[in-house]
């Protein structure tokens, strides 16, 4: 048995072309995605996911979590910071100093961006409240279309960027045979106290509050299109029971990324063994 998810009839040529070397790989661009988390008193853990428009380029339709790539100007932005320096995130991430600093700022920006999650405050110790009203809508109407940098949001609000409450959980990037593709660093976030995430996005048509269990099961049973990323780091977070439990996991940072191959004359994305599963058929 295949470990891995056959992919359409009309892969198998671009499969052959990247295995032969004849075709080119698309680079793949630094980006960051959060998996924000909360306590429910009757359900337990639960993650925040948003469904892709059926219109995107890239995983229309798919269930993801908040995310998107880097802002090259926050690397050489320096935001007040609480938490770890971004040397530090470097050295988890396998990233120089730089780069690691695009990535968190990247995590909060599109998190705020997709979902009005703010993990920033007035304080290192404190985050802000209620991030809805018209204010709050013209910054991130601001950060969407780039006439704002996130640093520069940050500095004219006076806030200090929350990297304590981030945590690293995975580092993904996307099949070479994929026309668009993206190096991703994965982060775990408690949802702050006072803040609501709401559907805020255009790239989104649909909002969940789920538990990560039950959101693997509807992947594996075709209801719900994720990703393998999405799909592996769910049902890594249903091994736990709280928040508190996902933040306090040490994780070893191991970079994943499917190949495709080419099986008894069929394309496939070989997957983890234990990935199968989740799959319809698998």
């Amino acid at each position: 048995m295949v470990n891995g998810l056959r992919l359409p009839a009309e892969f198998r040529e671009r499969v052959e072309d990247i295995l032969a070397g004849r075709a080119e790989p698309a680079p793949a661009r630094h980006a960051a995605t959060v998996a924000v988390l909360r306590d429910h008193d009757r359900h337990g853990l639960q993650a925040f996911l948003l469904r892709r428009v059926r219109s995107m380029a890239f995983a229309p339709g798919a269930y993801v979590f908040p995310g998107g790539a880097v802002d090259p100007r926050d690397g050489d932005a320096a935001p007040a910071w609480s938490g770890r320096p971004p040397a530090e995130w470097g050295a988890v991430f396998k990233a120089d100093e730089t780069l690691a600093r695009e990535l968190v700022c990247a995590a909060v920006r599109e998190t705020f961006e997709e979902t009005l999650v703010l993990l920033a405050g007035p304080t290192g110790e404190t985050v802000v409240g209620d991030t809805r009203g018209d204010e709050w809508e013209a910054d991130r109407q601001a950060l969407l279309d780039r006439s704002l940098s996130f640093g520069e949001f940050l500095d004219r609000r006076g806030l200090v960027l929350r990297a304590d409450l981030l945590r690293p959980w995975a580092h993904w990037i996307t099949p070479k045979i994929e026309p668009k593709r993206y190096d991703t660093r994965f982060f775990v976030a408690a949802m702050p106290e006072g803040q609501r995430a709401r559907d805020v996005s255009t790239e989104a048509d649909r909002v969940a509050w789920v538990r990560p269990a039950e959101a693997a099961e509807r992947a594996s049973t075709g209801e719900w299109m994720m990703l393998p990323p999405t799909i592996a780091t769910l049902a890594e977070l249903a091994e736990y029971d709280t928040v508190a439990d996902v933040l306090a996991a040490r994780r070893e940072i191991v970079v994943h990324e499917p190949a495709a191959e080419i099986i008894d004359g069929e394309a496939y994305l070989v997957l983890p063994e234990s990935m199968t599963r989740h799959y319809p058929g698998g």
